[in-house]
């Protein structure tokens, strides 16, 4: 199957070779393991860039993570947005956590053969982990406020980034969720022109949870 990867440049004119090399090996790795498992629906896989890779890199539009910047990808499925997100951010840390030991098992020879060194990853449900995170970034796993129950505890005290730590996690234009007070959007439609994204969002939401609930004793 040939996939127009050149998506990827388009948008983020300023990649490295590497990182361009990387982005375009991921359409074979993802074609070899989707035909043994199916990470993607098989309707769905020739838009594996459009509708996964370059939706995922929707959050390099809205935040440039700093380096050092620890990131958990929760119910991280074949590795979206966390994958894509690693390339791009070189110098930031991610943590990609699924329950499902197959799908882990996937993102793991993916980060092998990319040889991403600032990649981990974790068979385990959210809640269960351990960790400080200044970013949980997710798509399409339940609603904002049984995320933030998940997270709360786990989201660093102190900002070094543009944005405030919290949820950054991907929610369509309509749902009432993105309504929510303190919670900022950022429309894909302004930085993609596919009609793909016409409808979709990055949400925003920062979570401050004081250290000394954290650490009650």
């Amino acid at each position: 199957m040939h996939f127009d990867h050149t998506l990827i440049s388009r948008y983020f004119p300023d990649l490295t070779e590497e990182q361009l090399k990387r982005y375009k090996e991921l359409g074979s790795l993802y074609a070899a393991w989707n035909a043994k498992i199916n990470l993607i629906s098989r309707k769905d896989f020739e838009n594996l860039y459009l509708h996964h890779i370059l939706h995922s890199l929707g959050i390099a539009k809205a935040i440039r993570f700093s380096p050092g910047s620890e990131v958990l990808d929760f119910g991280t499925g074949g590795g979206f947005p966390g994958i894509p997100l690693a390339i791009m951010f070189p110098q930031a840390n991610f943590h990609l956590v699924d329950s499902i030991w197959k799908k882990v098992n996937v993102v793991d020879s993916i980060k092998t053969s990319l040889s991403l060194q600032n990649v981990k990853t974790e068979v385990a449900r959210v809640e269960d982990i351990d960790g400080l995170y200044d970013f949980a970034v997710g798509r399409a796993v339940t609603g904002i406020g049984t995320i933030e129950r998940w997270i709360e505890k786990k989201i660093l005290t102190t900002n070094k980034n543009a944005l405030d730590n919290g949820l950054i996690y991907f929610r369509g234009a309509n749902e009432p969720e993105v309504e929510r007070p303190g919670l900022k959007t950022f429309a894909l439609k302004d930085y993609f022109s596919e009609d793909f994204f016409e409808t979709k969002l990055i949400i925003h939401l920062p979570i401050f949870f004081s250290l000394s609930q954290k650490n009650p004793n």
